[in-house]
Order: C-alpha cells, then structure tokens, then sequence
C-alpha cells in the first residue's frame, strides 16, 4: 500500500507532537472511497508510457528506457543513456494539482539511484517543463550532480524557498521522501523516512499553477545512471 503512513504524519504536521500515535484520530483519513479528496497513487505493478510526458536526451551509447522492475510492491526502473548530461524526465499528463494553501495537500515517494553523486535527480509535482530541474513552479525534492545531498524547494515564479541538506542520499538505497501543506499553520512540512516532519514557510507556495507529478534522473558524467521509483502518492483536499 502507498501511503500507510500519512494519517500519523499528518497528525504531527498539525500538532507537532511526535508521541502521538496511529491509532489518534489524525487532521484528516484518506479513505479511498471517500471523495474529500483527490489523489493519484501508483504503486509500478505496470507502466504506461502513454499517461506520460517523456523528455530524455540520449547522446550516448543506448537509450533511455522506463520499465517495470523486479521487487516487492512494483517498481518502476528508469535507466539513461550513457552520455554526460542524458536524462530522462517523466510527468503525469494533464496538470492536476492545485495547492492553494486554503486545502490540506501531500505527497510522498520512495525511490533510490544507483549512483547519487554522479546524478541529478528531482522528485514532487512541478508544472510541465522540458526541463523539471529548472522549473519554475512547484514543490519538490532535488539531488544535484556532485552532491549526495538532498533540498527541498517550494517555488513560485520562479522564486524558491530551499532547505539545502534534508537528508544524505547513498548509492542504491531506497529513501522516502515527503511533504504536507497544512493551511491552519502557513507552513509545508517536509518528512524523510517517515521522521516528524519539519516546517517551511510557505512563502513561495506555487498557489496560482496547477501541477503534476514530477521525477526523473540526469547523468552527472558518461555513464548510464538509474532511478528506481517504489511508489508514488499525490493527495489534496477538493
């Protein structure tokens, strides 16, 4: 299942107190037949390469290529070609998600890189772009190349609020990254690895675009990178 931690996140995102459990009665329960929200949920048993705007370039030796991997849950493995600064970008077709800041909204991922020194990588929804790690509009996590490191940015024409260093990605290892609008505090949280999330001035909340489910891997030398995605969820009140 893709989100069974959100209803304890959510709770602390409002109340900030860690010790509360699951079994509290959270800001909200997303229950699928429950039309309070909408939300889009995949967890990679298959992939549609149609319900999708691909950019890749492919420089180098082969091909990017977007398939469904091996491994518990479904996922989705995203290979590049082998050139320096291939890539291979994908965003939900249609832009979906209006984050106002008057309704409750989140996301969550989890995903690893095979290699994240020698990768750029960005993670949220954002607006269609050919180019998502230069995007103008969005709330999203980014890796860049040279960098372990991952940022969280919420952006809005083209201004950003960045917290550098939310967390220290390792080669081939999974990472579940998060994020909340809360309209009560003004803030969006951000959680790493289901940890009490910690808040953000929305000062830069992209309120006046809609957007879309964001994510994709840029080479940071010649050789072919990947990014394995486990799953996706996008969530925001109607």
């Amino acid at each position: 299942m893709a989100n069974p931690h959100f209803q304890n996140q959510i709770l602390w995102a409002g109340n900030n107190v860690a010790s509360k459990a699951k079994k509290d009665t959270p800001m909200f329960l997303p229950i699928a037949s429950d039309q309070t929200f909408y939300c889009y949920s995949n967890d990679f048993f298959s992939f549609n390469s149609g319900d999708w705007t691909i950019t890749t370039t492919e420089a180098g030796t082969g091909s990017a290529t977007e398939a469904v991997t091996s491994g518990a849950g479904g996922q989705l493995l995203i290979t590049n070609a082998a050139g320096d600064d291939d890539l291979d970008f994908l965003q939900l077709k249609g832009e979906g998600f209006l984050i106002d800041g008057d309704k409750r909204a989140m996301f969550e991922a989890r995903f690893k890189c095979n290699d994240v020194d020698q990768s750029d990588i960005v993670m949220g929804l954002g607006i269609t772009d050919t180019s998502p790690l230069d995007t103008t509009d969005g709330i999203f996590f980014l890796s860049a190349d040279g960098d372990a490191g991952l940022d969280f940015l919420i952006e809005k024409d083209n201004s950003a609020t960045t917290t550098e260093d939310v967390a220290t990605l390792a080669d081939d290892t999974f990472i579940t990254v998060a994020w909340y609008v809360d309209p009560n505090a003004s803030l969006v949280y951000y959680s790493i690895n289901h940890a009490e999330p910690v808040g953000v001035a929305n000062t830069n909340l992209p309120d006046n675009e809609e957007l879309t489910v964001s994510f994709g891997i840029q080479n940071g030398e010649a050789s072919a990178q990947t990014l394995t995605i486990d799953y996706i969820t996008a969530l925001v009140a109607r």
